[in-house]
């Protein structure tokens, strides 16, 4: 039998949905990954299954722990895809529920369209297995009305406005909105820009993983890519499993978790 120590901090090179049929059931506390979706990206020639993959991802999902997906359409003679919403679909058939759909807002475009708006968002769809086990909220967002005391409402299925009597004090740094916005502009210093062709933004691996995850905890990434998720993992003091098909990519998000803080 394996155990997941044979995996913990490691960047495993192979098949994701053949590396995950060795590791153990429900052990896996969080897992944030961009997979190569569409034919948006280049990704050495390799293909994937995404139902194998997506059934894996279920099977060594603690109870309460959460997937994010992140993932945008290709444009197909003038048409997206819509493969996005058929692979959350497939997920909350196969079990899982999505919890939440956040946005994930590019500061810049790379793309401009001159017959439709300038696409600058992708989605980053919250799959939980069972409800969350954890929720750290990030609260950097500046309130409007620090010091003041707001209404506690809902409405009614008939339309009419109910108050609640107890009121909210708002301080000063409120609980972020469910669209994150990243600066997405290429850096020289930093060469895995160069080497991969696809890499989320560090801050946003770093957001996830403070969210949906506690310190000693598990974070897989079975599309590691450039070590994002687990270099991030390794600096919140989270274990990490990176799984990555490509030897080339293997070898940049291991020469990555040899260096500093990101």
């Amino acid at each position: 039998m394996t155990y997941p120590d044979d995996y913990i901090n490691k960047i495993i090179c192979g098949d994701c949905p053949e590396v995950m049929k060795g590791m153990p059931d429900k052990c896996v506390d969080l897992t944030v990954t961009s997979p190569p979706y569409d034919n948006l990206r280049d990704y050495k020639g390799y293909e994937f299954n995404f139902k194998s993959i997506a059934r894996q991802l279920f099977r060594v999902t603690k109870q309460g722990g959460v997937v994010v997906w992140v993932v945008g359409d290709a444009t197909v003679n003038g048409n997206e895809s819509g493969s996005s919403f058929k692979q959350v679909l497939h997920f909350k058939e196969i079990g899982f529920n999505l919890f939440d759909t956040m946005i994930y807002f590019k500061q810049g475009f790379s793309n401009p369209s001159a017959n439709r708006y300038h696409q600058v968002f992708e989605y980053m769809f919250i799959l939980s297995r069972g409800r969350p086990k954890t929720f750290n909220p990030i609260k950097d967002r500046i309130n409007r009305w620090e010091k003041s005391f707001g209404r506690n409402t809902s409405r009614n299925k008939n339309g009419e406005l109910k108050e609640f009597k107890r009121k909210i004090r708002f301080g000063k740094y409120g609980m972020r909105y469910n669209i994150w916005e990243y600066h997405t502009g290429f850096n020289p210093k930093k060469y895995t820009e160069k080497e991969h062709p696809a890499i989320f933004p560090e801050n946003l691996a770093y957001d996830h993983i403070k969210s949906w995850s506690n310190e000693r905890e598990i974070v897989l990434d079975p599309f590691i890519g450039s070590g994002t998720t687990a270099r991030a993992a390794k600096d919140l003091h989270r274990n990490f499993i990176g799984i990555e098909i490509s030897q080339d990519y293997c070898k940049i998000a291991e020469n990555r978790l040899r260096q500093g803080v990101l």
